[in-house]
């Protein structure tokens, strides 16, 4: 027997549940992990919610972290005792042991903890293709504005971000999250519930804008996202943490400065195989050689899940978050 959080009806965090399952033996292409540390995500509050559709009752979790423990028929590429993360569907990583398919699993780098890898293989595969393929167009010496800087996929992106080169304006909620921000190497700070954030973009640009905007809060930022582009910038939509961005009115691109709108999905990022072992071999490379640095700002046990989703939706958390097996 395992321990798994599931829940039966989507709702608030109160509706998540730790339960004893039966975890069963992998089939074929499918691999048994034991877990040691699992991601506990904003995304996952979109499939509690409801907002991303799901059929409870149903696990929650995408992100994870441990060692093979038994291999299915046709699994060719990983063997029992391998270390492994994963970011990736079906749902179920907030557990002790599951049975999942081998095809999201990343082989782990020996000198990647655990926890490592939880709090920063989805974080971390994410931010590495929002710059460097997101924007084809963009190059080292060009300023990007990141919202959320100092969440667990802004800290990691603004590092990613300066070592490709970039200047980075990141915007923050508060005076810790700022300090959090700049130690990650953030250039220039916008406090954005006090602070006009085109305004003072253009400020910071000499009235230019920015060639792309990181937007991972959605509805609440989406004018002023728009409004701190440059001529022919864009605007990558990467997250709904305030709710869905609104419909996109094309004449207000072209009035904008004909710019570009894009909402891109991990799994269109990371289908095609030369392009996946590309962007991991990139991220984890960095990760390996202490060029990044993941900051874990909260631990849970998986019997808090209910706390943890509080946290996160009420924006209390800083860096990372993830559940300690």
């Amino acid at each position: 027997m395992a321990q798994a959080v599931r829940f039966y009806e989507t709702g608030g965090p109160e509706v998540l549940r730790l339960e004893d399952v039966a975890v069963g033996d992998p089939g074929p292409g499918e691999v048994r992990i034991r877990h040691a540390a699992v991601g506990c995500n904003f995304a996952d509050t979109y499939f509690r919610s409801g907002y991303y559709p799901v059929q409870p009752p149903c696990g929650i979790g995408v992100e994870g972290a441990g060692t093979i423990v038994a291999v299915g028929e046709g699994v060719a590429a990983f063997a029992e005792g391998d270390r492994v993360a994963y970011n990736g569907s079906p749902l179920g990583a907030y557990s002790t042991e599951r049975v999942m398919p081998a095809a999201p699993l990343f082989k782990l780098p020996d000198g990647i903890s655990f926890e490592t890898a939880a709090a920063s293989t989805m974080r971390g595969l994410s931010a590495t293709y929002w710059l460097t393929k997101a924007n084809p167009m963009m190059k080292p010496g060009d300023t990007i504005l990141l919202h959320a800087a100092a969440g667990g996929v802004g800290l990691l992106a603004v590092q990613l971000a300066k070592l490709l080169g970039l200047r980075v304006i990141g915007t923050v909620s508060n005076e810790a999250k700022a300090e959090a921000a700049r130690a990650a190497g953030c250039d220039d700070i916008i406090f954005y519930r006090r602070e006009d954030v085109a305004e003072r973009v253009k400020a910071l640009t000499d009235g230019a804008g920015v060639t792309t905007v990181f937007d991972s809060v959605g509805k609440d930022t989406f004018d002023a996202s728009l409004k701190s582009l440059k001529r022919r910038g864009m605007l990558v939509a990467c997250g709904t943490a305030s709710g869905p961005f609104p419909p996109v009115d094309a004449f207000q691109l072209m009035l904008q400065g004909s710019v570009y709108f894009t909402r891109p999905a991990f799994a269109d990022y990371y289908a095609d195989p030369i392009e996946r072992a590309e962007l991991a071999s990139l991220w984890f490379d960095h990760l390996s050689a202490g060029r990044i640095r993941v900051e874990i700002g909260q631990r849970y046990r998986l019997e808090q899940c209910v706390d943890a989703h509080r946290d996160l939706e009420a924006g209390r958390t800083i860096g990372s978050s993830i559940f300690v097996i």
